[in-house]
């Protein structure tokens, strides 16, 4: 079977472009390696989605799966680890499938930054909500200053005794809201112009953090929120990206190579937010639906 559009991705920007695609009584299914929603899993708050006041990620990313359920849009649970152009026709391959398709959107989102002189042991994490509760009462430290950052610092400091965050920069550079809320926590503090060296543990458990100017921090956990990456590796044989890893699209969401569309967070723009990743999920797909009904 030849698909008219596989995407791969499932957060916001694909699954919006699949329910679009669906609607045109494409042949599609969607590809994702995770669980559907991407990185809104992640967030213990959003407020400014629009038509939404105010929620979890988590409830947020099942309100996105649901609509795709409603329209029985067929989704297969795999990593793509490469993608062939045969000119008409595309290859996409999978750690354990491989499926031929008309067209491809990309909408594999981004990744969190990772700092090369930790190590991932037990205690550091990416995921204040995944792992927040493991550390109810403890004392905590969150590296980053930007809105992610004050959001998951805010929410930690529910959970946990103390929560320090630790920033390289001479302030924070979040929504004022959100500063001014971290600002008027009791149990936030906050360290400026401060990096961390490395991490110590013992019997495989966080116990401090040591950083460049010598200071030590005490710590049960240590949450990183320093920026996010592009998730294209896998695309490295392509000629679509940039020196940074980011897709580059034109404002109709197509790539260099016919056939091949990008969307959302993996794209090079200006904002990246959950309804810019909607926004570009509709405009690619309708660029997909137009090329389609051309070639019939």
């Amino acid at each position: 079977m030849i698909y008219d559009c596989l995407i791969i991705g499932a957060g916001p920007a694909g699954i919006t472009a699949a329910i679009y695609l669906k609607r045109a009584n494409l042949n599609i299914a969607v590809i994702e390696k995770d669980s559907p929603g991407g990185l809104m899993n992640k967030s213990s708050l959003i407020e400014n989605y629009p038509g939404v006041k105010k929620t979890t990620g988590p409830d947020l990313a099942y309100k996105f799966y649901e609509q795709l359920n409603d329209y029985k849009v067929p989704y297969i649970q795999g990593e793509v680890t490469e993608i062939k152009d045969l000119g008409k026709t595309k290859i996409v391959k999978t750690n354990n499938q491989e499926f031929e398709t008309k067209t491809v959107l990309l909408a594999v989102g981004r990744s969190p930054k990772k700092l090369d002189n930790l190590k991932e042991t037990n205690g550091i994490s990416f995921c204040s909500l995944c792992d927040g509760h493991l550390y109810k009462n403890e004392d905590v430290v969150i590296i980053g200053g930007g809105s992610s950052a004050l959001e998951e610092a805010l929410y930690l400091a529910n959970i946990c005794s103390k929560v320090t965050i630790i920033y390289r920069g001479k302030e924070l550079k979040g929504d004022n809201s959100l500063i001014e809320r971290v600002e008027n926590k009791e149990n936030i503090s906050i360290m400026y112009e401060a990096e961390i060296k490395e991490a110590i543990s013992e019997n495989n458990r966080l116990e401090k953090v040591v950083l460049t100017n010598g200071k030590e921090v005490k710590t049960k956990a240590c949450f990183i929120f320093i920026g996010y990456e592009p998730a294209t590796k896998f695309l490295k044989t392509l000629d679509i990206l940039d020196e940074k890893g980011y897709i580059i699209t034109d404002e109709f969401g197509g790539t260099r190579i016919s056939g091949i569309y990008a969307a959302g967070d993996i794209i090079k723009k200006e904002a990246y937010q959950i309804v810019t990743a909607a926004s570009d999920g509709v405009i690619a797909a309708t660029s997909i639906i137009k090329k389609l009904s051309l070639e019939e």
